[in-house]
């Protein structure tokens, strides 16, 4: 059994495919739209890094399931969506290890990404923001509901780094601070996503995109993603352990 297929078969919330070495990530909850929570946090953090090691992967596609790409809206009334880990020292910080981990690992896979948004994106939208090309369904939606507006708690799990990059300072505050949410159009006059298509065409446009980017040598297309993921990625570094910190003494403060 080869590499590919141990790991490729052994997600939960992760379908994977590859063809010509291209690689598809489907993200899903029982096959249908992503619900996400804590185990998908932990089990996606391990697929980028498994995807990101395996020299075979050439480029990746990163979509949803159905007519959503990920979601649900956080209910702050819902404790049981941090599965109990909430009120311990050792719960708290598996939270904060996993979110490192996932926004980490996903920036840490040297080959061209291209995220399919097949629907509104209303938790970590970030994971689709951080690949280098972004295509969306035209009634996609981009919001931030796990956090201030909706959630009580800080945004500072990267998704404060990736939209203030993407947006600027004072859109992505208010953004935040208000719940806004962005319609497709929006997204992509802001510079977020770079083309909209009906639903039903997406992923054969990514796969055209992909096929065209397969043409390129292995390390014109590795060397290429590294560099331009580079301003993602000192960023990240630079401020996610402290923005995390303040994530988690939020969640404590609202006890």
């Amino acid at each position: 059994m080869s590499k590919f297929d141990e790991y490729s078969r052994s997600y939960r919330f992760m379908k994977i495919e590859r063809r010509r070495g291209i690689l598809q990530m489907t993200m899903h909850t029982d096959g249908g739209p992503l619900q996400w929570d804590m185990e998908a946090q932990a089990e996606f953090a391990r697929a980028f890094g498994e995807v990101g090691a395996d020299p075979e992967n050439r480029l990746v596609i990163l979509t949803g399931t159905g007519d959503e790409f990920s979601g649900p809206r956080l209910d702050p009334d819902n404790a049981a969506f941090f599965h109990g880990a909430r009120l311990t020292p050792s719960g708290l910080h598996s939270i904060h290890w996993n979110a490192r981990r996932l926004v980490k690992a996903l920036l840490d896979i040297e080959v061209p990404m291209i995220a399919v948004v097949n629907g509104p994106a209303k938790r970590h939208a970030d994971l689709a923001l951080m690949c280098d090309i972004v295509i969306a369904a035209d009634d996609a939606t981009f919001e931030d509901t796990a956090h201030f507006h909706h959630g009580s708690i800080v945004p500072g799990d990267g998704i404060n780094v990736i939209y203030t990059m993407l947006m600027g300072l004072n859109r992505a505050r208010y953004l935040m601070l208000t719940g806004q949410v962005l319609t497709a159009k929006e997204a992509r006059d802001m510079g977020l996503v770079s083309e909209l298509l009906p639903r039903d065409k997406l992923l054969a446009r990514a796969w055209e995109l992909a096929e065209q980017l397969a043409k390129k040598p292995d390390t014109l297309l590795r060397n290429t993603r590294i560099l331009l993921t580079h301003p993602l990625r000192k960023a990240i570094d630079d401020g996610l352990d402290y923005y995390l910190s303040l994530e988690m003494l939020s969640v404590m403060g609202n006890e």
